[in-house]
């Protein structure tokens, strides 16, 4: 079995290739600067730890590991555009490097791109992988959606943001993990338990996340603590204070939400801190990723055989940057 590291290396090597034709390059160029930002590249990577779970990772692995990572930076350019984002990975979004319009059709571009990955792959497998394929596009839009909803809702409920936080970002980790494994040959239960353990894997890969921006060590984290917490960003950590804080601790969290004195970070981590929001990320942390281990352990295969995933699993979540 292949390490994360080893998987990078290779797939960048298939990767990091000439993805579009030349003309127009108006067009194709703002893809290729885009691809070549870079990324941590865990999805695609997810879909050959999948598939070499229950067998050698394939050519067709590689195609459809290459669609998922085209699709990702799809989803990342029309985001950006969305979110007026300026910088993605420290350089010039699409959109402002170029212009809007060309950030759109690039996009587009690129979406088609990884069907024709995808076009590659053996018919025997060709039906599933679309399917999936389809509906986890689907879903990632539907989550996109739903988190641009709550921006200008007033209240949002943990059972929402939980939602639109599995279709945003954890359905596509789960999704790959999947594919990989149809096109591995695994069957109906393996395909659902693998799925599984990528969806609870996000979902602990997000708590995280957000612990980190509120109560990570700025030094091994790389940027300021806070920071969801300066833009107001509905996530777990703020939701959750939200429903177990007393009457006046609510009212001073609107308060900090809609004033932004100068010590606000300060104050809103000591109401998490009052309101016990740390811990609580840690065990809702601790049960999500218990839950992506049960169903990696019901995967009918040998133990040495999941291992990489295991091991993947602990330094996502464990990590402090």
């Amino acid at each position: 079995m292949h390490s994360f590291d080893e998987l990078v290396k290779e797939f960048t090597k298939r990767f990091e290739v000439s993805h579009f034709p030349t003309y127009p390059a108006t067009l194709y160029e703002p893809g290729t600067y885009f691809l070549g930002i870079g990324g941590k590249r865990i999805r695609p990577i997810l879909c050959l730890m999948g598939n070499e779970l229950f067998d050698t990772i394939t050519d067709d692995a590689y195609h459809v590991a290459i669609a998922i990572e085209l699709f990702h930076n799809f989803t990342l350019i029309h985001d950006d555009i969305m979110d007026e984002a300026t910088l993605r990975r420290g350089m010039q979004t699409v959109h402002t490097k170029y212009n809007k319009n060309t950030a759109l059709l690039c996009g587009d571009v690129m979406m088609i791109k990884a069907y024709d990955y995808i076009n590659k792959i053996d018919t025997l497998h060709i039906k599933a992988v679309i399917e999936l394929f389809n509906k986890t596009a689907a879903e990632v839009c539907e989550g996109q959606e739903l988190d641009m909803d709550f921006e200008k809702q007033a209240s949002v409920s943990f059972t929402e943001y939980l939602q639109m936080i599995t279709l945003k970002t954890s359905v596509l980790l789960a999704a790959s993990l999947k594919l990989g494994a149809i096109i591995g040959g695994a069957g109906e239960a393996n395909c659902n338990h693998i799925y599984n353990f990528g969806l609870n894997l996000g979902l602990a890969f997000q708590i995280q996340d957000d612990y980190l921006d509120a109560f990570g060590d700025p030094n091994k984290f790389g940027k300021d603590v806070g920071g969801d917490i300066r833009q107001n960003k509905k996530t777990f950590l703020l939701l959750h204070a939200l429903e177990v804080a007393t009457p006046e601790q609510r009212t001073m969290i609107e308060t900090l939400i809609h004033t932004n004195p100068k010590n606000k970070v300060e104050m809103m981590l000591q109401i998490f801190k009052d309101c016990n929001v740390d811990a609580w990320a840690n065990q809702i942390k601790e049960d999500y990723l218990n839950n992506a281990y049960k169903h990696l352990e019901s995967i009918a295969v040998t133990a040495s055989r999941k291992k990489e995933l295991s091991d993947l699993a602990s330094f996502l979540i464990q990590r402090e940057y």
